[in-house]
């Protein structure tokens, strides 16, 4: 099992040198990847209508792929992974340069989680239609893929036409892996279809079992073998009780896991140093590094 963190983008500062600190230490610990969630714009609680979402304006995200890109020339071997991409309320083409750029620049490094969302304030803002999300994902995939594989792409499907044109340079990766997030039916059901691989917002391999069934099962109607099939959940360090964390991990672990995400954000941390000596802590625990 391949095991990374969660960047802390909503309780980090908009430091550079912290963010580097962060990230450089991580390398170092051992940790394989480092994975950013994605919020274009945070709604006002106060206004028309209210607001009920999770995070609001006041909460911080920096951007992914800028943030990777800063990341990836102070690091050697840390992959970067998005959690999730909101990739309906993006154009397609333009995503497809910006992530064949990184991924070329950072030598191959890129994975991509992408999902549909739940902000409809984000949609609106960036003049996207929030309620096809799930039917354009799937054509979107399909797009980014014949533009990070071939030089020229003549594609003409019903939210997308690419008239015989293509991207240069091409990514290393062709194409970049694409891994899914949610947790409904449909998500699954798309995952098992397109993706390389499922991010699970559940807890506990237990509380998925349903859901890994479910992969299982659409897996093999699209006739797809569950071994080139990654899944990776995220864990939340809460109190830092290294038995707890492991008995999670052991039991994703069994449930055939193959990646998995430390997230320190709601742990009462308050500072860039907490966040990384609980990273080291984790690290120790679980024998990334040497006590």
């Amino acid at each position: 099992m391949r095991i990374g963190v969660v960047f802390p983008q909503t309780e980090f500062p908009g430091d550079p040198s912290a963010i580097r600190d962060y990230a450089q230490t991580a390398e170092e610990l051992g940790f394989s990847h480092i994975l950013a969630y994605d919020h274009v714009l945070g709604a006002n609680p106060n206004r028309a209508g209210g607001w009920n979402g999770p995070y609001t304006y006041r909460h911080s995200f920096q951007e992914p792929l800028v943030l990777f890109s800063f990341i990836a020339a102070l690091t050697h071997k840390l992959e970067f992974t998005t959690g999730v991409i909101i990739l309906p309320q993006r154009q397609a083409a333009l995503f497809a340069k910006q992530t064949a750029t990184l991924d070329l620049l950072s030598g191959g490094r890129l994975r991509l989680g992408i999902g549909l969302g739940w902000n409809e304030v984000e949609y609106v803002a960036q003049n996207e239609n929030f309620t096809n999300r799930g039917r354009r994902i799937e054509e979107q995939v399909h797009v980014l893929r014949q533009l990070w594989t071939q030089p020229l792409v003549d594609f003409h499907g019903r939210w997308h036409n690419i008239p015989d044109a293509g991207i240069n340079p091409l990514p290393q990766q062709r194409p970049i892996p694409i891994w899914f997030g949610g947790n409904a039916e449909p998500a699954l059901r798309r995952a098992a279809a397109l993706g390389d691989g499922w991010m699970p917002g559940f807890h506990t391999a237990s509380e998925a079992r349903s859901a890994l069934d479910l992969i299982e099962q659409c897996l093999a109607e699209a006739g797809r073998s569950r071994d080139s099939f990654g899944i990776e959940p995220r864990l939340s360090y809460g109190q830092g009780n290294p038995d707890s964390l492991i008995e999670i991990i052991d039991g994703w672990q069994a449930a055939g896991t193959t990646h998995l995400s430390l997230n320190t954000m709601g742990s009462g941390f308050d500072t860039p140093e907490k966040h990384i000596r609980a990273i080291q802590t984790f690290a120790q625990a679980v024998g990334l590094v040497e006590t």
